[in-house]
């Protein structure tokens, strides 16, 4: 067995280009796996980046035209379900406008994530 010693400083480097690689690797994948309809978002942001009234949305909830749930008070809706609301024209909102809601919550995750891994 050979014994191959470096110094600290050139181990930290190279640990740092390995997590690097690690973290890239991992985006990749989970960006890939996602399937986009199963994304998960709140009530904020429907109203926000549809440009709809909280009101408006909690009648299609009572009225049984949105499918959500309910998690320790707050209101979650599958993008599928959002653009099936589109699609009928039960929402006045724009495609541009969902994607946003996509974009924009994707970006949310990734920040959150990043928070937890600098904790």
């Amino acid at each position: 067995m050979d014994v191959i010693t470096i110094e600290s400083k050139a181990f930290k480097e190279l640990e740092a280009k390995i997590n690097a690689i690690a973290g890239y690797v991992l985006n990749k994948q989970e960006e890939e796996n996602i399937n986009e309809d199963e994304i998960w978002v709140d009530s904020y942001e429907v109203c926000t980046f549809l440009k709809i009234s909280d009101k408006t949305l909690q009648r299609l909830r009572v009225a049984g035209t949105i499918a959500y749930s309910n998690i320790r008070g707050r209101y979650f809706y599958k993008i599928g379900e959002i653009k099936r609301m589109l699609e009928e024209r039960l929402i006045k909102s724009n495609s541009e406008c969902l994607n946003d809601l996509v974009t924009n919550h994707k970006l949310y995750v990734k920040e959150r994530r990043n928070l937890r891994k600098n904790k």
